[in-house]
């Protein structure tokens, strides 16, 4: 499982580098939806690929309902850039999730006690920045197979 970790992380950061413009880091965390957890993680928005179209790996960390979740989901992001009146902008996105999970073989009765699923997830959220340049963000994730089926997320990327 770690071999698999290291290699996804490795995706991650390749994608990265290959994003234009800059880069900026961040803090999540939120719940999810069967499994009944609460998550943290982290993200990076790594580079603009397209008009709008940025690169936004990130891992997420869940606890809850007997079982260890990591997820490492490399997403894309459309951010809806047309503002209006209000100070808050809009995005949609997916890609995929790698879950390595994790659970209690006394709840489960199972002779295994982990698993590593390949799901695909979709996303949309909203953005605010914040006076000091930095964004605060709540976002809704649904997965459409092999992962948590719903979390909503809140948190900080730092510029």
């Amino acid at each position: 499982m770690k071999r698999i970790l290291l290699c996804a992380l490795f995706a991650i950061a390749a994608g990265a580098a290959t994003a234009s413009a800059e880069t900026a880091w961040g803090l999540r965390g939120g719940i999810t939806f069967d499994p009944d957890q609460v998550h943290v993680g982290a993200h990076m928005l790594a580079g603009e690929l397209f008009e709008d179209g940025y690169f936004l790996p990130n891992v997420e960390v869940g606890f809850g309902d007997h079982m260890t979740i990591i997820a490492v989901n490399p997403e894309l992001v459309y951010k809806f850039t047309k503002r209006s009146s209000t100070p808050w902008g809009f995005y949609i996105g997916g890609g995929l999730g790698i879950n390595f999970v994790s659970w209690d073989d006394d709840y489960f009765y199972s002779e295994h006690d982990s698993d590593t699923d390949l799901g695909l997830n979709i996303l949309g959220g909203m953005s605010r920045k914040l006076s000091d340049g930095n964004d605060f963000f709540v976002e809704l994730k649904l997965g459409l197979s092999d992962s948590p089926d719903g979390k909503i997320t809140a948190g900080f990327t730092f510029y």
